[in-house]
């Protein structure tokens, strides 16, 4: 019997029109060979899985990437970076060896173009020339801040919080939502501080938990928790499951792929069993959420360190990813790495955010049409419950999925979208359920009127 799914013999074979868009394969985790690179040439394997070799040796400087590309890369190159680092950067450079690593290093031109350099290493000649800022971007483009119960816990959502325990990483993403909090202040960027101390700021994340039962989530983030000694940031989660209300606390770390040897260390694994342990005996959850972009990302070391997590018994690894124009802003970027995360490391793809509107971050941000998009392209590969999110964190409101927006000014870029709940700053107020909020598209995505009319806008302002 010939059909559409059992052709004749010799009838199978598609052509490039027939085939599917996407094809599936297995590939394998790679941990790349860091002894390519000249400055860590003679770098053990053991000083290589080291948490504290890793640590003493990130790049945070011109001299030192130097120092460790040896003559790989232009000096064309640095004379980019430089400038980015006077004029644009939002975000001080730091990077692990791990996250270097991994970055296309054949040529200066290969470097350039590596998806993890993209946001991990900016350069001028990547930001935008017309737009480098949206008219509306701010520091603190999601309002996190005015939404603070106490110094440094945001309740936004109803049941929710987040709580950043510190305004450190392991790394510094160029595309940080929190940039003007997080990280060393840049030459443009005069960063805010906390000015509570952090076992009074941490106390009082607390009491405000206890004497609000209506929270029972809680998202420790800052900042990364890898960058808080172990034994602090123990007692600050063994004290958040001690809350009768708290039934889920999720773990934020960029650092579990950008520093995995954090995660492998002993003292924390055995420290995570503790959490989890008291976790399940009480009836919560704890898991941890990390943030990689790019398939590239995902090396044998991490899948290590994601399934050493999970043998602890917390509840899951997912990643919340960024879509990041020329990092993951194809089908074929976000299948890749959502495969690499599911199959080789046992990581959840959960959700794909889009770039937040923060100064100098243009060129990273796509439309909510092109999101749209991409999030039906994905559709119908992965299974259901590993298929990302892409939503759009919109001020005032919170994480939407992309197709959930109320009405859309394509012609404008603005995109309007409504709420169910109210957050603290809207208790007295009787139109915050009705009222439409706005999120902006990339200017130099719009039909040429758009554009002009922004043109204006920026004129009259």
């Amino acid at each position: 019997m010939t059909t559409a799914l059992h052709p004749e013999p010799g009838r199978g074979a598609r052509s490039a029109e027939t085939a599917q868009p996407y094809e599936y394969r297995r590939r394998p985790l790679e941990e790349p060979d860091w002894r390519r690179l000249p400055g860590w040439r003679d770098v053990t394997r053991e000083e290589w899985e080291s948490a504290q070799w890793q640590r003493a040796h990130c790049v945070k400087n011109l001299r030192q990437l130097r120092s460790v590309m040896g003559g790989l890369l232009d000096e064309s190159f640095y004379a980019d970076l430089e400038r980015d680092q006077a004029e644009r950067a939002t975000m001080s450079m730091l990077l692990p060896p791990q996250m270097l690593n991994t970055m296309d290093t054949s040529s200066t031109g290969a470097f350039y173009a590596d998806p993890v350099r993209r946001y991990m290493l900016p350069v001028f000649s990547d930001r935008r020339a017309d737009w480098p800022s949206h008219p509306l971007a701010e520091r603190d483009s999601l309002h996190e801040a005015e939404m603070w119960a106490v110094e440094g816990l945001t309740h936004r959502y109803p049941t929710k919080v987040l709580a950043e325990i510190l305004p450190t990483c392991p790394q510094y993403c160029g595309h940080c939502t929190r940039m003007d909090l997080v990280g060393n202040s840049t030459p443009n960027v005069d960063k805010h501080k906390f000015t509570v101390r952090p076992p009074d700021r941490l106390g009082a994340m607390l009491d405000y938990l206890r004497r609000t039962p209506g929270v029972r989530d809680v998202v420790v983030s800052g900042g990364d928790v890898a960058n808080m000694p172990w034994p602090r940031l123990e007692s600050f989660v063994g004290d958040l499951l001690d809350i009768d209300n708290i039934r889920d606390i999720r773990l934020a770390s960029k650092a579990l792929m950008g520093l995995p040897q954090h995660w492998l260390q002993d003292d924390v694994r055995a420290g995570m069993e503790r959490l989890a342990t008291k976790a399940r005996e009480r009836g919560a959850q704890i898991a941890i959420h990390t943030h990689v972009n790019a398939a590239g990302s995902v090396t044998p070391l991490v899948a290590k360190a994601a399934r050493a997590m999970l043998d602890t018994g917390v509840r899951d690894v997912r990643n919340q990813g960024v879509l990041l124009r020329g990092v993951n802003d194809t089908p074929a970027a976000l299948l890749d790495l959502s495969f690499a995360l599911l199959d080789e490391a046992g990581i959840m793809p959960y959700y794909l955010y889009m770039c937040d509107m923060i100064p100098y971050s243009e060129h990273w941000r796509l439309a909510v049409w092109e999101a749209q998009e991409l999030q039906h392209a994905i559709m119908g590969y992965l299974p259901g419950f590993a298929t990302p999110r892409i939503v759009c964190d919109v001020p005032y409101v919170g994480k939407r999925w992309v197709h959930q927006l109320a009405d859309y000014d394509r012609e404008r870029g603005i995109s309007y979208w409504t709420k169910n709940y109210r957050t603290a700053l809207e208790a007295s107020d009787p139109d915050a359920l009705t009222r439409r909020y706005e999120y902006h598209d990339p200017i130099y995505t719009l039909p040429e009127p758009g554009r002009e009319w922004w043109r204006r806008q920026a004129d009259a302002a």
